[in-house]
């Protein structure tokens, strides 16, 4: 019984050189960063591969790690290895669901182009703000959340990392609160503006328009969306799903949770960095978890699969 899930990082795994070995050394890699750059009309290996600016702007950025971690998947799968399910965090999530065969490449890279203008442009700029909670539970979390006005939760990515997103003089004003509660840390995040948060609820109804353009498939196998992390069997359920997933909580942890109570017990992060790999190792230290960022990373965990 296949036991392996794919799962993909979101924004702010990005780094310059991501995917350039498989770039260079593969050529179903190569081909999938060249036909993104003429899909989108600017040259994807570049902005990947070399030092921009660009590669840390949403509206750029989206697009560069969709495209690399796919490139990187159709490696992975040609080495005999074959997910299960997938999951991905937030961005990731798009990835995932061309990894279960519902979307194409195409229209997965296209799509979040659209996606990071949408988020890059949501007027929230200086006004809205994330952080990353450090050593606090759920529950104490959500009792000092309900307290302030303006904050909600983004992200649940691990136990005892929790980020908060919303007004920045909200999430100012709720970090002695937090502090009191037990926090370590309140760490201010690098973004442009309190991505899932209900403040976005105009970038998700603009994105519900765009998914309207988009063919999806039947599914191959499931993913678990970030909304309910439940597992996604009826591809009709993606678009309300992905425009809600803007203004909605990523709960990450949960779908690492979920896909472990179906029996998963391995986890392949595709992509740069070893984020999603570090959160599953919080979760639960029972399974396994890898991380491919590099062909080197790929040719150990073949090694540890037995492929």
């Amino acid at each position: 019984m296949n036991n392996i899930a794919f799962i993909y990082p979101g924004q702010g795994a990005q780094k310059v050189g991501m995917g350039r070995d498989f770039y260079e050394n593969d050529e179903t890699a190569k081909a999938i960063y060249d036909k993104a750059s003429q899909w989108l009309g600017f040259d994807v290996p570049k902005l990947c591969f070399e030092e921009n600016e660009q590669l840390d702007m949403t509206e750029y950025t989206q697009a560069a790690m969709v495209t690399t971690s796919l490139a990187m998947t159709e490696v992975i799968k040609s080495q005999g290895i074959m997910p299960a399910v997938s999951a991905g965090l937030s961005l990731g999530e798009y990835a995932a669901i061309v990894a279960a065969g519902a979307m194409s490449a195409k229209d997965a890279i296209r799509l979040v182009r659209q996606r990071g203008i949408l988020m890059q442009n949501a007027g929230y700029a200086g006004t809205g703000s994330m952080a990353a909670v450090l050593g606090l539970g759920k529950e104490e979390m959500e009792a000092v959340i309900a307290e302030v006005e303006g904050v909600t939760i983004a992200n649940y990515n691990a136990p005892g990392q929790i980020v908060i997103t919303g007004f920045t003089w909200a999430i100012v004003a709720i970090e002695p609160l937090l502090k009191d509660a037990g926090a370590k840390r309140v760490v201010m995040l690098n973004v442009s503006g309190p991505f899932h948060s209900p403040l976005l609820e105009p970038v998700a109804k603009k994105l519900k328009d765009e998914l309207e353009n988009v063919q999806l498939s039947k599914l191959n196998i499931p993913y678990v969306t970030n909304v309910t992390a439940k597992y996604v069997n009826d591809s009709e359920e993606i678009k309300g799903l992905l425009a809600k997933q803007v203004e909605s909580s990523v709960l990450w942890e949960q779908s690492v949770e979920e896909m472990i109570s179906r029996g998963i017990d391995t986890f392949i992060e595709i992509g740069p960095g070893k984020t999603l790999t570090s959160f599953v190792k919080k979760i639960n230290r029972d399974v396994k978890a890898y991380s491919v960022a590099t062909l080197d990373d790929l040719k150990n965990v073949v090694g540890e699969l037995g492929c």
